[in-house]
């Protein structure tokens, strides 16, 4: 290990989060749609003489590409269009707020809009864009000194991240011009369904096979997102994704044999992880699958996994829709997620924040401590940014930020002494914009891009260089989100890490149950003679024409069922699906606040040994399911993990402040 390695995990955890950047590709698909959007909406305006709406229109378009992360373009409607939304109410709020009321009464508005943002941050990720959206926009629209009124604001704001929204939805990316063109993003995320489960298997028996099963995890999750977008019908309206659709649901005992193998940890030959990846090839190009090798048949586990690849190559061949195992979220679940314990806290902590802050700003306003600049409104809008806790830990966000702020007004202040106005700061508006999608990678870069732009965007609309106003701003808000991040709250700390791992023990105890349900069934068709059961490894091609695959594993006769989304293993995949997708939300949560300082990360300790025998939990369940498919019983080896991982979970979660639910004992 190298020094410098070393000393990187020599950091205490909150400082090396800091300094923590994601890697990959650069998105040029995004960095188009950057360079397109704000720039030109701002060009447009100015030669019209809407240079006011123009500066509105950008900064909708500049938070809508914050929001434009990879995927489907079905997902980036809700993705981009909702928070839009959100910010135009915010806007039209904030505006006759500001021009109606005093100081005392703005701030409290102003308060009570952060309670509401906050505690429906706590829904999901849209519903926290949507909350930042409307804070950013409701300080906006109260101090922003605009001469139209709130409803045109609100038009300008919704058109601007709309264009954006429109040229996702337009402009041709790399995954459509080699296939269908409506669904790259969603033919992507299928194949590297099949992919993770390739890599998986290449890794069973290793110390990366862990890490390889959470991938697998991320990937099922992202190709659900990609798959289950708002669409105008509520089923699936065409062949190509009706296809779509059958190939990602046939990945799912795929999914569950391999994460079977890995929990027995015995290595696998290298041929099992070979159909897979011809699989995910199929995806990619739309194109038949060819020849599958078949893997050995020596394990519960090989005979699942060969059973999956047959199912797979008749799906691939006729595949005509296939459920995506998601139960959408109610009214009342929402509901619930936002009065709950994450809610609560959630809300009162951005509350407490951006009111400290809108009340220092309005007393800073009043003083004429801005001198000539009209734009209070910066210190509330930064602090949105430091408080919400899904864009990282408290101290990696404070000093992410007034880095990132220093360098990106220092680096505005050179072009703003040697660009031309307005059309050299317009085009440092356009590329500000293009950067954004790769600066999003690391906090400290994003603030950085997004200073330049709103500095820009400042000039533009007739103020004088801010430079110095955006830094003094920016600490401030540092300063003020530190100070109340750490002051005690009502109620317990950590009702995020709990809510979330709450939900992840609720979630895996279902599937249990389940499973155990399913053993004490009686089993439909014969479990499949013993010469089926034993199996020699082969190395037989599969193709569509042989015979329907069943539950059991054997090649089908007329009493047996094939796999279809009828059957009643869909329930089973249903469960396992919400168990691993609420585990590596409760493993995200768990995450951040570990990296947090001490004084909040405490509040925490213990949570990480509870997530990671709730996985353990759901790896073993997932075990005993392909066992009982195999031999129509559980076994004895998975009766005992079961009961001893059941009694552990009892004592930790007690340990950590954490009810979980009872189960019936494996036996």
């Amino acid at each position: 290990m190298s020094r410098s390695r070393r000393a990187y995990l020599a950091l205490p955890p909150w400082l090396a989060h800091a300094l923590r950047a994601q890697r990959g590709p650069v998105p040029w698909s995004a960095v188009t749609r950057g360079a397109l959007s704000a720039g030109p909406l701002l060009l447009v305006a100015v030669q019209v003489g809407r240079t006011s709406l123009g500066v509105v229109a950008a900064i909708a378009a500049m938070l809508a590409g914050i929001n434009d992360r990879p995927g489907s373009r079905r997902a980036s409607v809700k993705r981009i269009g909702v928070p839009a939304l959100g910010g135009a109410l915010g806007l039209v709020a904030g505006t006759y707020a500001g021009q109606q009321t005093g100081a005392v009464v703005l701030t409290v508005i102003l308060t009570f809009v952060g309670l509401v943002a906050g505690s429906i941050s706590a829904i999901g990720p849209v519903a926290s864009a949507v909350g930042t959206q409307l804070l950013v926009a409701s300080a906006i629209g109260a101090g922003m000194p605009l001469p139209e009124p709130g409803w045109e604001r609100a038009l300008a704001y919704v058109a601007g991240a709309g264009w954006l929204l429109v040229l996702r939805l337009v402009l041709p990316t790399p995954g459509s011009l080699a296939g269908d063109f409506r669904f790259d993003g969603e033919r992507e995320a299928v194949a590297g369904v099949y992919e993770a489960v390739a890599d998986l298997l290449d890794a069973v028996g290793g110390p990366d096979a862990m890490r390889r099963r959470a991938a697998l995890t991320a990937a099922l999750d992202h190709a659900q997102d990609a798959l289950a977008g708002p669409r105008l019908r509520r089923y699936a309206s065409s062949s190509a994704e009706r296809r779509l659709h059958a190939q990602y649901a046939a990945a799912l005992p795929l999914a569950e044999a391999a994460t079977a193998l890995a929990w027995a940890g015995e290595a696998v030959a290298e041929r099992a992880s070979e159909g897979p990846r011809r699989l995910a090839a199929a995806v990619r190009g739309n194109s038949h699958t060819g020849p599958l090798p078949a893997p050995s048949r020596s394990a519960p586990a090989l005979r699942a996994l060969d059973d999956a690849l047959l199912h797979a190559a008749e799906v691939f061949d006729q595949g005509r829709g296939g459920d995506l195992h998601t139960r959408p979220r109610t009214p009342r679940d929402r509901l619930r997620a936002a009065f709950g314990s994450a809610g609560r806290e959630y809300g009162l902590r951005v509350a407490l924040c951006f009111g400290a802050s809108s009340a220092v700003a309005q007393a800073l306003h009043q003083g004429q401590w801005y001198g000539q600049h009209e734009h209070w409104y910066w210190l509330p809008a930064t602090a949105v940014f430091l408080v919400k806790p899904d864009l990282g830990p408290l101290a990696s966000r404070v000093l992410n930020r007034a880095a990132g702020t220093v360098l990106g007004a220092v680096v505005f202040a050179g072009f703003a002494a040697v660009l031309p106005r307005p059309e050299g700061l317009i085009a440092l508006v356009a590329l500000s914009g293009a950067l954004i999608p790769v600066a999003t990678r690391h906090f400290a870069a994003q603030t950085a891009v997004v200073t330049v732009l709103v500095l820009a965007l400042v000039m533009v609309g007739g103020e004088p260089q801010a430079s110095m106003g955006r830094i003094g701003e920016t600490l401030l808000a540092c300063a003020i989100v530190l100070i109340t991040g750490h002051l005690p709250m009502p109620g317990q700390r950590g009702g995020g890490v709990r809510a979330r791992l709450a939900a992840a023990g609720d979630a895996a105890y279902a599937y249990l149950t389940h499973v155990l349900d399913e053993a004490d069934a009686p089993r439909i068709g014969p479990p499949g003679t013993p010469s089926e059961r034993r199996g020699t490894p082969t190395e037989r091609p599969v193709t569509s024409s042989e015979r329907p695959i069943t539950p059991s594993g054997s090649r089908g006769t007329p009493a047996e069922r094939p796999i279809t989304p009828s059957d009643p293993r869909a329930t089973r995949w249903t469960l396992r699906r919400e168990a691993y997708r609420t585990l590596a939300e409760a493993r995200t949560a768990i995450s951040l606040s570990a990296h947090e300082l001490p004084a909040l990360a405490r509040h925490t300790e213990g949570a990480d040994e509870v997530a990671d025998l709730l996985e353990r939990l759901v790896d073993t369940t997932t075990a005993c399911a392909v066992h009982l498919d195999d031999t129509g019983r559980i076994g004895p080896e998975h009766t005992e993990r079961l009961t001893a991982l059941l009694g552990e979970l009892a004592g930790q979660g007690e340990r950590v402040g954490l009810r979980l639910p009872r189960t019936r004992r494996a036996g």
